[in-house]
């Protein structure tokens, strides 16, 4: 057994773990707020300035086509505030990360 990193991207050995889990993170708050809101996908669609076949890839997690900067976007649309916090790192981790944290 080997103990995981806390990204399970970096665990598979992708570059780009951190852009990942980030895209990952924001898609998965803004799925909770369209269904917490039971917003059907053509209506999800009309809010967030996309098609139907976008939402769907959305809520499948399918995020190859959203940059980070799109998916805040979208969470702002939602009337969600975006924070970004910029700190050094503490001298007991190995690198720095990325860390999306929904309240």
């Amino acid at each position: 057994m080997t103990p995981s990193s806390g990204n399970v991207f970096a665990d598979l050995g992708f570059a780009d773990a951190g852009e990942r889990q980030t895209k990952v993170r924001l898609a998965f708050a803004i799925n909770q707020i369209l269904e917490r809101r039971r917003l059907a996908q053509t209506r999800a669609a009309r809010l967030l300035g996309i098609n139907q076949p976008k939402i769907s890839a959305l809520s499948n997690y399918r995020l190859e086509g959203f940059s980070v900067e799109r998916l805040m976007h979208f969470l702002t649309a939602l009337d969600q505030d975006v924070e970004i916090v910029i700190r050094t790192k503490p001298d007991s981790r190995r690198g720095a990360r990325i860390v999306v944290t929904a309240a």
